[in-house]
């Protein structure tokens, strides 16, 4: 028994310890996606959804909930914003090339149409995943986007 004691005593000071170790935040001062929401003009329902399951992990502003600040969900949620931000960034769109743009509408639709986007790790603690009406609408959107990245 002395030695669970240990190992829960020894896992506790971990725990604390780690608390004083913040990671980056991706915390500029404004989330631009204006150049985004331009170019692929989704519709208010898309654009909704977008805000809501998107933008916090795919762009360079994200709203961080309260226990964000607490590790080691801190370096967890740090880890998928950084990994999101690494596949797709909206504020970087502009940055995009023809070719990057539609490449990068592509995964969309192949993420969103397999389930793999939003992640289910941030719809735990976001809420529920779309909706197979959500996933058509973000799907057609895309779509339709994509064809403006491509040579016709």
């Amino acid at each position: 028994m002395k030695k669970y004691r240990k190992v829960f005593i020894l896992l506790l000071i971990v725990l604390i310890a780690l608390q004083f170790y913040r990671p980056e935040r991706n915390n500029s001062e404004v989330r631009d996606v204006a150049s985004f929401e331009k170019e692929t003009k989704p519709s208010s329902e898309v654009l909704t959804i977008l805000e809501n399951t998107c933008y916090d992990c795919h762009s360079d502003k994200t709203t961080y909930p309260w226990y964000a600040s607490v590790s080691p969900i801190s370096l967890w949620i740090s880890n998928h914003v950084e990994e999101g931000n690494e596949h797709f960034n909206v504020s970087a769109w502009d940055s995009y090339d023809k070719k990057k743009k539609a490449h990068k509408l592509d995964e969309l639709i192949e993420e969103v149409e397999e389930g793999e986007m939003p992640l289910t790790e941030y719809t735990w603690l976001h809420g529920g995943s779309l909706t197979e009406n959500q996933k058509s609408a973000v799907i057609d959107w895309a779509r339709k986007a994509h064809l403006t990245y491509t040579d016709k």
